[in-house]
């Protein structure tokens, strides 16, 4: 306990110097880490969709074929009685993309850039948040052009929903935290895709995606509710589906779990950064 407490110490420690460090930045420099940033995030939101046919649409035909496929499953089939199923699987649809595709492709990040870490200077883990940047572009675009079949879904919007940027703005975050261990541990070990993409198939069922949170039992109650991608789910449903604001102890779990992994993010990138040369 006490070896976890003295990592997540360290880890705050770093990302408080790293805000120290961007406050110091001159003008020019700031500007030129800015343009860097948004060049690579241009180029990572291109290569999405580089060489597909239907292009963006893809990002709505995906989310609508889940949404479809897994109505049919447990709303006829499993017959559930959630009220407006196919709107409530959509939303957790939507912040689960965002959540596995921005993660599974953080992994390579900086192995896909060795020209970039090896002969640009600049801090590595702009790579990643660019990379990051460019999916969250994709899922608020998703976000926005899926509305309008919300509404025909037969949810009535209340403006609450303005609030909505705000969540994808904590998920980016914790996605940020996670990328920066991924990335920086993909390049030591090079299997890591194999081990997040049982994670991510494990997160699934572990996020209350095609199921309420009323099914989970009491006594595992708390422990569930510290997943932060079920607090992101359960944040947007809120806002869309039940006009309301999530609770104070809610978004204090979350903004804690967030903290925890962007802390332990910066730890890991800076203890393997030194070695990324080589290592490419």
């Amino acid at each position: 306990m006490n070896s976890c407490k003295k990592h997540y110490l360290t880890g705050l420690s770093v990302f408080f110097e790293l805000i120290v460090e961007w406050g110091r930045l001159s003008d020019n420099k700031f500007q030129h880490y800015f343009d860097v940033v948004t060049v690579l995030a241009q180029k990572d939101f291109k290569i999405r969709y580089r060489n597909s046919a239907l292009g963006f649409l893809w990002s709505l035909l995906n989310p609508l074929a889940n949404m479809v496929i897994l109505t049919l499953v447990f709303s006829v089939l499993l017959r559930n009685n959630i009220p407006n199923f196919a709107a409530w699987l959509l939303l957790a649809i939507l912040v689960w993309r965002f959540f596995s595709i921005a993660t599974n492709q953080s992994l390579d990040s900086i192995v896909g850039n060795p020209s970039l870490v090896n002969k640009v200077h600049f801090p590595r883990y702009l790579i990643v948040l660019a990379n990051n940047l460019g999916n969250l572009l994709g899922a608020s675009l998703e976000f926005i052009a899926l509305l309008p079949l919300i509404i025909l879904l037969g949810i009535n919007l209340a403006p609450i929903i303005l609030l909505f940027p705000m969540v994808l703005a904590l998920e980016f975050v914790l996605v940020f935290g996670l990328s920066l261990s991924l990335s920086s541990l993909n390049l030591k070990y090079r299997d890591f895709h194999q081990i997040w993409d049982i994670a991510l198939q494990l997160g699934f069922f572990l996020s209350p995606i095609v199921y309420d949170t009323s099914l989970i039992p009491t006594r595992y109650g708390f422990l569930y509710s510290l997943n932060p991608v079920t607090r992101l789910i359960e944040f947007m449903r809120d806002l869309f589906l039940r006009s309301r604001l999530p609770l104070l102890s809610d978004v204090i779990k979350l903004l804690s779990g967030i903290l925890i992994f962007l802390a332990l993010g910066f730890l890991i990138f800076r203890h393997y950064e030194a070695r990324f040369a080589e290592e490419l």
